[in-house]
């Protein structure tokens, strides 16, 4: 779980305030070299770019190019990257920061492909760190060190990065922090709330309020079961998502609710809130779920 009393008094003001995400099965990182280099270099660093593509296929076991996957971009410069964040304007845009001397690169690399496959709403970049001296002053600006790494960006704004993570990670990040199209109800202020209460209080269906912050590790963690959960108990059960730091309806509706750790999740039936779990287990809170459906746990 992780506390908000903090964040209520003072916002944090960058991203380096933000936790990360440990992870057991996190892949270990590549130092990048980021210094100037002999232009005479150029062809070699290019040369190894192709390397990195082609291994990157080998890893994922297909023979297909991992290159001429359309849905991954792959970008050269400060102008190509800026461009593309620009372009996608309120998306989520995924990019992975990589070097062709890098194994743990190679191998994340074809699970952001197949992500980029299903996740049609969701941009994703690659920038090799070592290509050329271009891409070396991007990740210079972006403070890029170690590879493979991972950041977010929303409206041109980076709102969350990664370093070293694996597939599951990787998956459950683009999860949070795109998902626009799965039955969690995405809310945005204590209106929508309200809203969602009322529309529900005729069918008498339990409402689960997902509350948590975005750069929460437990609540991105627990996010892929609380979207399963949505799907399997679509009859039944309304899910629905608020993130406290998103705005300041949000932020005064945590305060009304006393929710000072997260994610918490609130359980409200006929407009009134029966109950509430604090915490990231699946198993628990599957169980409070069904307790509070009125199913007998033992």
């Amino acid at each position: 779980m992780a506390t908000i009393t903090n964040f209520l008094s003072k916002p944090p003001s960058s991203l380096a305030t933000f936790p990360k995400i440990n992870n057991s099965l996190c892949f270990p990182h590549s130092f990048i070299p980021f210094v100037t280099k002999p232009k005479a270099l150029t062809k070699k660093l290019e040369t190894n770019r192709t390397y990195f593509i082609t291994k990157a296929a080998a890893v994922s076991g297909t023979a297909k190019k991992v290159e001429s996957d359309e849905r991954v971009q792959q970008v050269h410069s400060i102008e190509e990257f800026d461009e593309a964040l620009r372009m996608a304007k309120n998306k989520l845009v995924v990019v992975e920061y990589a070097a062709s001397h890098s194994y743990h690169s190679r191998k994340i690399y074809p699970f952001m492909v197949d992500l980029s496959r299903t996740c049609n709403d969701v941009d994703f970049l690659l920038v090799m760190g070592d290509e050329s001296e271009k891409t070396r002053e991007l990740c210079e600006r972006e403070k890029i060190e170690q590879v493979p790494h991972f950041s977010f960006y929303k409206s041109m704004e980076k709102i969350h990065e990664e370093e070293g993570i694996g597939p599951d990670v990787l998956m459950g990040d683009v999860l949070y922090y795109g998902d626009n199209h799965s039955g969690v109800v995405q809310l945005h202020s204590r209106e929508d709330v309200e809203k969602l209460i009322a529309d529900h209080k005729a069918d008498h269906k339990l409402i689960v309020l997902d509350v948590g912050l975005k750069h929460c590790g437990p609540c991105v963690k627990v996010y892929p079961t609380v979207v399963k959960l949505s799907k399997q108990m679509v009859d039944t059960v309304v899910f629905a998502r608020m993130n406290g730091d998103e705005n300041d309806s949000c932020l005064a509706f945590l305060k009304d609710m006393n929710v000072v750790e997260v994610p918490t999740f609130l359980f409200i039936r006929d407009g009134d809130i029966c109950g509430r779990y604090v915490g990231s287990g699946k198993g628990e809170l599957i169980g409070e779920i069904l307790r509070y459906q009125g199913v007998r746990v033992t």
